[in-house]
């Protein structure tokens, strides 16, 4: 099993989650919005680079779509 996070662990993300709340204004739905969309964009990043990176090395690609 994995160790529980460490205090500070819990302490950053507190404080990354407050900085969240606040480029949005205090709108909690916004500022899921948000939070959704950079995560969907980091998705399309990583999928981009496995693509690249499979292309580079000649390596068939396998396309793992969860939906």
């Amino acid at each position: 099993m994995s160790e529980p996070s460490s205090l500070s662990d819990a302490s950053r993300y507190e404080q990354a989650c407050d900085q969240a709340i606040a480029m949005c204004d205090g709108n909690m739905r916004s500022t899921i919005k948000a939070l959704i969309m950079a995560n969907e964009y980091l998705e399309a990043e990583l999928q981009a680079a496995v693509e690249t990176g499979c292309a580079a090395a000649g390596l068939p690609h396998t396309s793992y779509d969860a939906a």
